[in-house]
Formats: C-alpha cells, structure tokens, sequence
C-alpha cells in the first residue's frame, strides 16, 4: 500500500535543508533568539510577496487578530461579525478583547461569509445594545472572501474589516494579492498552513503606519518608544528568530508550492466533478488550496472507505462555532448552511509532493467513492 501522507512536512523539510540549516546556525552564531535580524528580514519579504505596505510578525495567528482588535480600538460593548464555520480562534481572539461575535452563515459554494446573512445581522445587532464595529472575514481553505462586496457592506455601515488569511496567505482576489483586502489582514504560520514554520508564528498587515506602530507596541507589552515606556496594555506576541529563520528558507520555494497545488486541484476537478460537489473558485480569484474539501452526506462511510485505502483525510470543521458549548449563548437563532456543511465536509491530500501515482490512487479511489455513496 502506498505511504500517502495528509501533509509531507519531510519531503518539504529534505527540500530546502541547506538553506534552512544555514539559515538556524546563523541564529544560534548571533544568538539573538529574540526580535534578531531574520524576523525584520522576514517582514519586508512578506511586504514584497503580499504588497502590503506594512507588515508585522507576532508569535500566532491567533495573537495577530487579537492585536488587531486591540489597535482598532475594539472591546466591551462592540459586535464582531464573522462566520461560524471557522477554527475556534475567530471567535476566541473577538472575546478576549472583551467584544461580542456575532455568528454569520456561510455559502455553500465558497464556504465564506454569506453577504445576505451578514447584512441582516448588523440590521439586527443595530437596534439592540451592541455597537456593530468590524467584519472579520475568514479566506477558508485559501479562497480569499469576495472583498468588493465586503467593502461595499462595511462602508455603508462603517465598520472595519479584518481579513482573517490565516489559511490565504499567497492568495489574490480581482488582482490584489491577500495582505491588501481589508483594513487589517491576519495570517498564521501554524506548520500546516501553505506557509508555515515549525512552531507558532503569524502576521498583519496594514496600509496604515499609525496601525503598524500601535500594533509594534502592543506585540511588545503594550511599550512606547522606549523599552520601559508603556503607554498600552500589551501582549508578549514575539515572533522567535528561528521561526523567522525557518520561514525565510520555505519562502524560496512557496511560490513553486502554491503553483503546484493550483495544478493538483485542477486535476481533481476536471477527474472526480462527476462525483463529487467539487470546490468552486470565482472568476478573477486565486487560491492557494491550504485544503481541497469535498462534500458528501455519507461522510463518516466515506472517510472509512478512504481510510481502509490508505488516503488521510480531514474534517475542517465537525462542529460550526455557534453550536460549540463556549459559544451557544452568543447565536440565539440557527444557521443552516453552516450546519449543513459541517456534517459534510471532508478534506483530502493536496501538497506539492504528492507523486504523480499517488495522485491517481486518490483520484481512482475517490471515483469508487463517490459511485458507492452519492
């Protein structure tokens, strides 16, 4: 049986391990192990690949939506609307600022924020006692949000948007590269995502130079322009030198890995789009297909099948956030899409080292699968 991994992080890491062995010893030769050269060097590559005028390191994705909601000023008594299916730190880093989530449906094309939803729930959230105050957008499974709409939303309710990219990173929408959509854009370096180190690590960007110098202080205990000046309540949300170290090794090949990837979901939807709901990218928009998801009711058969064939599979996410017991009390009313798509969902092997046979045994496989239970 073949040896298909979900993700081949060692086939990557025997790619690159001159350059990323270099690139460590230096870090230990310096031995600035925090703030040192490589994390500066890393944000202006990331400005270059993304276009974004600014751009900041922090130790998680996470961290890098908490941060900015602290910059933008959001807290006690304010709405944040994002989407319920999503990765629990969207609705997490919205409490710990102390605002309140408000969950929105998805569509079930794109898995992104349904705009007819959104539009209800601000309408909604308007005539009670929270202030609507910011749209955080999730790029799920690298599918960057449709950001014309978004924007047309917010100005007419004049809310922020913050582009949650932590799965998007290396994306474009309509030509503008992910880093440039909304007035902040978060991206996680989690070692799964399309970019990822080897440990915890994320990003912002940001347009404005006010926000960049806030959020500098803020990763950094809230400090002003001395070291012992706080002018802010802060986090300690460093990105490590070596993490920055590892990152400046995978971005010589992250363009090759994005391409790759593009070229295997292709083949995936021009072999299995007879059996399956297959993803729908829209024109003028580019992924980076952090996952390729599939939908089938049969899901739990399905996975099996798969296993027993010796193809990993993922479930992104069992259970949307307005149903998670931490989060019930915030969404009085239910979302049907969002449920509807948990239950289905199932993601498969999509990265730049698959070979060209193990890409037809999944493709084989999936075509049996889909014959037995759609």
């Amino acid at each position: 049986m073949l040896n298909i991994k979900f993700l081949d992080l060692q086939k990557q890491q025997l790619s690159i391990k001159k350059e990323l062995d270099n690139n460590v010893k230096n870090v230990f030769d310096h031995s600035k192990f925090i703030m040192g050269p490589e994390v500066s060097q890393l944000e202006r590559k990331l400005e270059e690949i993304s276009q974004a005028k600014n751009c900041l390191t922090c130790s998680s994705g996470t961290d890098a939506l908490i941060l900015s909601m602290m910059a933008l000023n959001i807290g006690k008594g304010d709405a944040v609307f994002c989407p319920s299916f999503t990765f629990p730190a969207t609705a997490e880093a919205i409490l710990i600022v102390g605002a309140t989530p408000v969950f929105i449906d998805v569509s079930k094309n794109t898995f992104n924020l349904c705009y007819k939803d959104l539009i209800e729930k601000i309408n909604t959230t308007k005539k009670g006692k929270l202030v609507p105050k910011s749209i955080i957008a999730v790029d799920l499974f690298g599918l960057p949000a449709n950001y014309n709409k978004l924007k047309e939303i917010a100005n007419e309710y004049k809310l922020s948007i913050i582009s949650d990219a932590a799965q998007s990173f290396g994306a474009s929408f309509q030509g503008k590269k992910v880093g440039t959509l909304g007035n902040i854009t978060c991206t996680s370096f989690f070692p799964a995502k399309p970019l990822g180190c080897y440990g915890d690590g994320g990003a912002v960007f940001m347009e404005q130079t006010d926000i960049k110098e806030k959020i500098a202080g803020l990763r950094v205990h809230g400090k002003g322009k001395e070291k012992y000046e706080i002018i802010n309540v802060g986090l300690n949300s460093r990105l490590d030198t070596i993490q920055a170290a590892i990152l400046l090794s995978k971005i010589t090949i992250f363009d090759w890995e994005n391409t790759e990837r593009n070229r295997l979901a292709q083949i995936y939807n021009n072999e299995i789009k007879d059996f399956f709901k297959i993803p729908i990218v829209p024109n003028k928009t580019k992924s980076v297909w952090a996952q390729y998801t599939l939908q089938i009711k049969k899901r739990d058969q399905a996975v099996n099948f798969l296993k027993e064939n010796g193809i990993p599979t993922m479930v992104y996410y069992p259970v949307p956030m307005h149903l998670q017991p931490a989060y019930k009390k915030f969404s009085k009313e239910r979302l049907p899409k969002s449920e509807t798509i948990a239950k289905q969902v199932f993601s498969i092997p999509i990265h730049a080292y698959l070979s060209e046979t193990e890409q037809n045994f999944i493709i084989e496989k999936l075509k049996t699968l889909g014959k037995l239970y759609n």
